[in-house]
C-alpha cells in the first residue's frame, strides 16, 4: 500500500495526499453481504438537532463483516481485496465452500490465498486462532475482549498489538497506545498488522471531502458569543482559559474512564499520555 500526491490542476488537489489503492481488486462489493444504513444527521425522533456537526455525505451501504469467526474447521479462499467506506481499512471477499463472508484484510493477504480459523490452525497471517495457541511475541489483531464476543481491539487501518506473556488462564498483550493488560487465553485473535497502515498519511485537500464524509463545518468556541459558548466573547483574541465544552466539561486533564470498570484490574501498564512523550 502506498500513497501519491496529486498533480494540482485543481485548488482542491494542491495539497491532496491520496491512496494508490494497489491492493484493491475488486470494485463492486457482494450484494448478499450489504445492508442499508440509516442517517439520523444529528437528529432525534423529533428532528430536533442533538449532535452538531453532522449531516450529509455520500450515501453508503453498510458490509457485513465476520468479527467472530466462528467457523471452526473449514478452509477459506481469498476472491478480492476491497474497499470498505464504513471503515479504514481493507476488506476481504472469503469464499468458505460455498458460504462468503467479509473479513477485516490483514497486511499482505493476497487473493487466492487459504485462510482457516479455530484450534489447530497454523499461525499464518489470515489465520484466526484461540490466544492460547498463538507464539509469544506474535504480531495479532482483531482480538476478542470476551470470548466468543468477536473482535474488539485493534481492528482499524494499521494497527496491531503484540503477544507479550502467557499466565494462568490469561495472556498480556501490549497495545498500540502502550496499554498492556490481560485478556483470556480462550479468546481469538487473526493473525498479522491490519492492512492500509499508511492512511494516517492521506491529506484530504479540501473541506468539501468531509461534507462527502457526512461532517458539517465546526465553528471555533473562541469565535462564538458568550451566550453561545463559555469560551466565547472578549475584547479581540481571548482564549477562554482551559479548553471545555458548552456543557463545562473540561476537555483536558479530566479522566474519562470509569473508575468501577471491571476490566480496569486486568490492566497491567496504563496508555502512554501524550504528554510524557
Amino acid at each position: 500500500m502506498a500513497v501519491r500526491r496529486l498533480k494540482p490542476i485543481t485548488p482542491g488537489q494542491r495539497f491532496r495526499i491520496a491512496n494508490t489503492f494497489e491492493e484493491i481488486t475488486a470494485s463492486k462489493p457482494e450484494k448478499s453481504l450489504l445492508k442499508p444504513i440509516k442517517k439520523s444527521g444529528g437528529r432525534n425522533n423529533t428532528g430536533k438537532t442533538t449532535m452538531k456537526y453532522i449531516g450529509g455525505g455520500h450515501k453508503r451501504r453498510y458490509r457485513i463483516i465476520d468479527f467472530k469467526r466462528a467457523n471452526h474447521g473449514v478452509t477459506g479462499e481469498v476472491k478480492t481485496i476491497e474497499y470498505d467506506p464504513n471503515r479504514t481499512a481493507f476488506i476481504a471477499l472469503v469464499d468458505f465452500d460455498g458460504e462468503k463472508r467479509y473479513i477485516v484484510a490483514p497486511k499482505g493477504l493476497e487473493v487466492g490465498q487459504k485462510i482457516s480459523q479455530g484450534p489447530g490452525s497454523s499461525p499464518e497471517v489470515g489465520n484466526c486462532l484461540p490466544l492460547g495457541e498463538i507464539p509469544l511475541g506474535s504480531i495479532i489483531h482483531n482480538i476478542e475482549m470476551q470470548p466468543g464476543q468477536g473482535a474488539k481491539i485493534c481492528r482499524s487501518a494499521g494497527s496491531y498489538a503484540q503477544l507479550m506473556a502467557r499466565e494462568g488462564k490469561y495472556v498480556a498483550i501490549k497495545l498500540p497506545s502502550g496499554e498492556s493488560r490481560f485478556i483470556l487465553i480462550t479468546g481469538s485473535a487473526t493473525m498479522g498488522t491490519v492492512s492500509n497502515s499508511d492512511h494516517s498519511l492521506e491529506n484530504k485537500g479540501k473541506a468539501g471531502r468531509n461534507r462527502w464524509l457526512g461532517k458539517r463545518p465546526r465553528t471555533r468556541p473562541s469565535a462564538m458569543n458568550p451566550v453561545d459558548h463559555p469560551m466565547g466573547g472578549g475584547e479581540g483574541r481571548n482564549k477562554g482559559g482551559q479548553p471545555r465544552s458548552k456543557n463545562l466539561i473540561y476537555s483536558q486533564g479530566q479522566k474519562t474512564r470509569a473508575t468501577k470498570k471491571a476490566s480496569s484490574k486486568l490492566i497491567i501498564e496504563k496508555r502512554q499520555s501524550k504528554r510524557n512523550k
